[in-house]
């Protein structure tokens, strides 16, 4: 799969796994568009192309929760399930981050950790390597 530039970015495989090795508490990343087309990603065990569809769902619904509840535009959609976390970040506007979280991490936790791979992916100077 070739890589797509997003945010002055362009994010492969290796950028996610660098990420993920940064980030405790994180499982897996993934990158999608919002028509929920998967760009890249770093998972285990999970269909990571309708995972990308269903992120682009997500966000849609979560744009229109929080616009009738008049509470601005969504920053993130999270997910707690009984064995870990999801969360669909929006990038930019054409681009979501997903990212999967831990088994027995608190929500709040999750929530750190899961804006942390978010903050490392928009770094400008990111480059993925050490």
């Amino acid at each position: 799969m070739t890589p797509k530039p997003i945010t002055g970015v362009t994010v492969t495989r290796e950028k996610l796994q660098y990420i993920h090795g940064r980030v405790n508490h994180v499982n897996g990343l993934l990158v999608a568009t919002r028509d929920g087309l998967l760009l890249s990603s770093y998972t285990r065990d999970l269909d990571a192309e309708s995972v990308s569809a269903m992120a682009s769902a997500a966000m849609g619904l979560a744009i229109q929760f929080t616009g009738q509840a008049k509470v601005g535009h969504p920053r993130a959609t999270m997910f707690e399930g009984a064995d870990g976390h999801v969360c669909v970040f929006p990038i930019d506007a054409t681009t979501l981050l997903v990212v999967l979280g831990a088994r027995d991490t608190t929500m709040g936790l999750f929530n750190v950790a899961a804006k942390q791979a978010l903050s490392l992916l928009k770094q400008s100077d990111f480059d993925g390597e050490q």
